[in-house]
């Protein structure tokens, strides 16, 4: 696995470019033997074990895309490609399921039912991948699905998951304020975009404070704002982008409500006027009761009993959100944070590291999980 996960690292490739990536993870499986399907929603591979005992069919899925980051780290894997880098963990990911896959390949026919290894592409740019597979049939006939993600802030030796909202959805707006431009000396002329930008930042911040019941987590952030070309001159037009994060439909769609309303109206304020672009994302990812209690039955024959813990809301997204929205399943979370291995950097990070021991937890959990389920436990 760690050879596996250093030449993916080496050689990373963005979301929808996965080809190399598809390439040897196809390989990978054909010379274990398995039945291989590529070009599954994109770049994904699908792996297929059939045993010839009866049992139902489980699907195990990894990411595999990188990101648009330069990969600041000095070691023998840096990443090769200028501008890219596996910055989430997919590499080993990756790895890990190919780990799994390696160890099933040896018990052919004993094999219950049926195990797909699914390798999805695109999960870190929206639509993601998990739409187009799910299209292209990766879930058909399936009974159950597992995920899991590495994760730095937890350290090596944990686990954890929780039983229903564990990650939030995502959504995006793009807001352009147009107005009437002018020279910085005769304001009274002109309708400043800058300005209603500006106030639309402070008053977006509302949103949450005084219009989501504050029981429900919401997130509503700016990230950018681009107005304006010279200090003596008054912007004609204004941008602003940002990220809506929730886990309650009803509170997600309140909120596009509220900040397209709330962009009209504060334009309208300051004489100019705002149209408002706004892409929903993933949905929020949902664990299935019965298969995180299966989770938590499970996990300590991996792991220590007391570092198998109820995670948090997360407010990042995960497009496997997409497969527990069609069959049952369970999304977890496996420690692979280590200060003596200078695995300490957040995910997205330049210097994004993880230690790769965990990576023998993650593939030891997902076949623990496999076991119980084929085994009705």
């Amino acid at each position: 696995m760690v050879k596996w996960r250093r030449h993916l690292h080496t050689h990373p490739e963005l979301s929808f470019q996965e080809k190399e990536t598809s390439a040897f993870i196809a390989e990978r499986l054909r010379e274990l033997g398995m039945e291989v399907k590529t070009g599954v929603g994109g770049y994904g591979v699908i792996g297929v074990l059939k045993g010839e005992k009866p049992g139902k069919t489980v699907v195990l899925r990894s990411d595999m895309d990188a990101l648009p980051i330069d990969d600041g780290k000095s070691c023998e894997y840096k990443s090769s490609v200028p501008g890219v880098m596996h910055a989430c963990g997919h590499d080993g990911h990756a790895s890990i399921l190919l780990g799994a896959a390696a160890y099933y390949s040896t018990f052919g026919e004993e094999i219950q039912g049926e195990i797909r290894f699914m390798f999805q592409p695109a999960e870190e740019l929206c639509p993601g991948g998990a739409i187009e597979m799910i299209k292209d049939g990766a879930l058909a006939g399936a009974d159950v699905v597992y995920g899991l993600h590495l994760w730095t802030p937890l350290p090596l030796g944990t686990a954890a998951s929780a039983p229903g909202p564990l990650m939030a959805a995502t959504d995006e707006f793009f807001i352009d304020i147009t107005g009437r431009g002018g020279h910085g000396g005769m304001p009274h002329v002109t309708a400043d975009a800058l300005v209603a930008g500006a106030a639309l930042v402070m008053q977006l911040q509302t949103i949450v404070s005084r219009t989501v019941d504050p029981l429900q987590p919401a997130v509503v952030t700016v990230g950018t704002i681009q107005a304006g070309t010279a200090q003596n001159v008054i912007a004609s037009s204004c941008r602003l982008t940002g990220t809506v994060r929730t886990f309650d439909e009803h509170t997600r769609v309140l909120i596009r409500e509220r900040i397209e309303r709330m962009a009209r109206t504060v334009a309208e304020t300051y004489a100019t006027e705002a149209s408002v672009r706004y892409l929903s994302g993933y949905p929020a990812v949902v664990n299935d009761g019965d298969e995180t209690a299966r989770f938590f039955r499970t996990a300590p024959k991996v792991f220590a009993a007391d570092q198998v813990v109820l995670s948090p809301k997360l407010m990042p997204a995960e497009d496997f959100a997409y497969y527990l929205r069609e069959i049952p399943g369970c999304f977890m979370f496996v420690g692979a944070g280590n200060p003596e291995k200078e695995a300490i950097y957040p995910h997205h990070h330049p210097m994004f590291d993880f230690d790769e021991d965990a990576m023998l937890h993650g593939v030891k959990l997902l076949i623990e999980m496999v076991a119980s389920y084929q085994n009705g436990e």
